[in-house]
Parts: structure tokens; sequence; C-alpha cells
């Protein structure tokens, strides 16, 4: 994958409950010309999974199920697939059959850490609608390691519990309803502040990390 090393250009965003309708209306507002990757999680479980059709109708950008050894693409959105967390390493998706988390697999914390680590401020964390905390952690982990990182408002959210849980984890760069989320996410890729990393904290979470990985 061929970028500025001072890009933003991975993006990962999680849902839960309300998030199908929610995730619809931010990816028709993407531009073809998106100069990122974007990794959707929704806690669907080992359901079958018809997500990347449905957000295909809406999306301008090629919508798909993210395949383990697949090479990462800008302008491209991989959804993670049933009953499976969704990372990334070297360039390439990792699909990993590691321990639920939260109760869920696919889990946004997986892949939030993940992009963390492996992308450090190229990374832009969003979290969108949702019943519990999955997600809180994997944000804070974006933000330790130099990430933007964009909360739903919660009073836009269907179910606010997952942005609430994110808000009390961190401090994040941006606030929006539902319908500045795409705005959000486009400008961040081009905001060019800088945060004091947490070392300390990106090794505990390459340490979680390596443990998903190893559940593959």
């Amino acid at each position: 994958m061929k970028t500025r090393s001072n890009t933003r250009d991975i993006v990962v965003v999680a849902a839960s409950l309300g998030g199908l309708q929610a995730l619809r209306t931010i990816l028709s507002s993407l531009p073809t010309d998106l100069p990122a990757s974007i990794f959707v999680v929704v806690h669907i479980g080992a359901w079958p999974s018809l997500l990347p059709e449905i957000f295909q109708t809406d999306c301008l950008l090629p919508v798909m199920h993210a395949q383990d050894g697949q090479p990462i693409a800008l302008a491209t959105v991989y959804v993670a697939p049933s009953d499976r967390h969704m990372l990334m390493r070297n360039g390439v998706i990792v699909l990993s059959t590691g321990p639920k988390e939260k109760f869920a697999r696919p889990a946004a914390d997986p892949l939030f850490g993940c992009a963390a680590v492996e992308y450090g401020s190229r990374a832009i964390g969003v979290i969108l609608t949702g019943k519990l905390d999955d997600g809180a952690a994997g944000l804070k982990a974006v933000d330790a390691c130099g990430g933007f990182t964009i909360v739903q408002d919660p009073s836009s959210c269907l179910a606010p519990d997952m942005p609430k849980a994110a808000l009390q984890a961190v401090s994040p760069d941006r606030v929006v309803p539902l319908e500045g989320i795409a705005a959000a996410i486009v400008s961040a890729l081009t905001d060019d502040s800088r945060k004091r990393l947490s070392m300390d904290e990106r090794e505990q979470i390459a340490l979680e990390t390596k443990i998903v990985l190893t559940g593959r």
C-alpha cells in the first residue's frame, strides 16, 4: 500500500445497534477518490452477513468482505466477515478466530488496537451507535498511538452506549452528529496535528494484538 508517511489513510469504524443506517449514511457521503482505506466492524456474530451488498447500494466506493491475506487498497471499504476479527499487518488484512472481545467476534477493540500499533498517527478511529462498550479501549489505543479520534454525538444515536463509553475513555478530536461524520473523516485525512505518544500503552496494546493474532 503506497502512501505518504505523514498522511492519515487508515479509517477504522465500529457500530452495533443502529449501525446499519448510520453506516449507510456515512458511506454514501464519502468521495470516490477517498485517499484512505475504510475498515468496518458491525456486531454480527456468526450470522451470515450481507453487509457489503447493503452498503454498496448507497456507497460509491467498492465495498467487500475482508479476506485473509488480502492486500489493503485505498478508496476501498472492507467489512469484517461473520465470526472473524479483522486485523491488519504489513499492508495486508488478517482474519482471526481469536477469543471474543466484549462478547463479540468480530469486535472493534482488536481492529482499533491493531490499527493503532501498525499505523500510529495514520489511523483514524470512529465510534458509532451501539450497545455496551466495545470500541472504547480501541479508541483509547488509537489516541495513545497518535491517531485521530471521532465519536458520534450520543444524542444522535439509536443506542448511545458505545459513544458514551468512548467519551469516558478518551477526549476525542471530534464529537459530531451522524450527518457530520463523513465530513469529519475527510477533514481528518489532512489534519496535520500530532499528539504525544504513550509508549507504555503502545507496548501493552501490541501485546494484546499479538494474542489475537496468535488465535488465527
